[in-house]
């Protein structure tokens, strides 16, 4: 029986066939990480609103509380210079006031008020305003979380649709999909023994380097001595700890050893060391200092695809990350695609 040849135009189109189906999804895996870590964002955001909105109401509450007793001692001072035929100026202000505000502007105008009536008078208008001012920061900070409730909303059909798409499009490759997977596991493998011998390394040369450090630096050929523009690395450590969660399933939204998103594995692995991040791609950015890409030290933040997608830097040109939905935790390298999205670093 005769036997397919390799160039059999039937295989060969199902394998161009493949290729661009697997094009497709990793451009829909960059989409959607995207999608995912403003989804993120905005949840970082609703979290700070909720929280704002949360001591707010306790201090309006406070506040309304202080209103009253104030508006309390107000009244007894009205009855009491009713009753007592008190000083008339003062008397003649608070009765002819048709409202707080008119009051506050006739005590600021009267010349003879006593400095009783206008203490018990400042501390009406000070908890009124202050009460009126947190009423409208409240009505503010409730429009904002709606509106990224709305926002989250949105993000999450965007990521449920793209999804469903990304399922169709694999269910129709499987057999080469299973094959893929079978190389990058093993890949996976190689990846991670030159990580661990790389800390192994790294934990070695330490004692070194702290020596090295009390002796005044050298100067290069060129007299002058070369600084790098960021702080010396701190959490180098890190890579040791987020090596343990390598082969942990990609999950949009997570952010523990059941599953992870991008940003939520490097929040997590900080945590570790007690360094508290965002839980987002894009906030995370903005933490600790830049570093060059030739700079780059193990425990480095690493930013690709317009800032949609982090990992940490592990040296030797990898890096560890949570790439996309239906992956786990793994060691890539910056190069291709990575290399072609690259955004910059940071050290925190």
């Amino acid at each position: 029986m005769a036997t397919p040849a390799v160039g059999d135009p039937t295989i060969a189109s199902k394998q161009a066939e493949a290729q661009s189906v697997m094009g497709q999804v990793q451009q829909l895996d960059a989409n959607l990480e995207r999608v995912i870590q403003a989804y993120d964002l905005a949840t970082v955001k609703l979290n700070r609103v909720r929280a704002e909105l949360k001591a707010n109401q306790a201090q309006l509450k406070v506040a309304k509380q202080s209103l009253g007793r104030a508006r309390g001692t107000l009244a007894a001072r009205l009855v009491s210079l009713y009753t007592s035929g008190g000083q008339s100026d003062s008397l003649e202000v608070l009765l002819g006031a048709s409202s707080l505000d008119d009051l506050v502007s006739r005590f600021n105008t009267a010349n003879r008020i006593s400095a009783q009536d206008t203490q018990v008078l400042a501390q009406v208008a000070h908890f009124d305003k202050e009460v009126k001012a947190r009423q409208v920061r409240l009505k503010h900070a409730t429009a904002q979380a709606a509106a990224l409730v709305r926002e989250r909303a949105s993000e999450r059909a965007s990521i449920q649709g793209q999804l469903s798409a990304r399922r169709a499009m694999l269910s129709s490759i499987r057999g080469q999909i299973a094959n893929l997977q079978a190389q990058e596991a093993a890949r996976q493998a190689q990846l991670r023994r030159e990580l661990q011998a790389r800390i192994v390394a790294q934990q070695q040369q330490a004692p070194a380097q702290a020596l090295s450090s009390t002796v005044a630096p050298v100067a290069s050929s060129s007299g002058s001595v070369s600084v790098g523009p960021a702080p010396p690395p701190t959490h180098s450590s890190v890579v040791s700890i987020a090596e343990q969660y390598l082969g942990v399933p990609y999950r949009w939204g997570g952010a523990s050893p059941s599953g992870f998103d991008c940003s939520g594995l490097v929040m997590y692995v900080f945590a570790q060391v007690g360094v508290s991040l965002p839980h987002s791609s894009y906030a995370q950015y903005g933490m600790g200092s830049p570093v060059s890409r030739d700079q780059l030290q193990p425990g480095d933040l690493v930013f690709f695809d317009g800032l949609g997608h982090v990992g940490i830097y592990v040296g030797g040109g990898s890096f560890i990350h949570a790439p996309h939905t239906g992956d786990v935790v793994k060691i890539s390298s910056i190069s291709g695609w990575y290399a072609s999205t690259y955004v910059g670093a940071r050290r925190i």
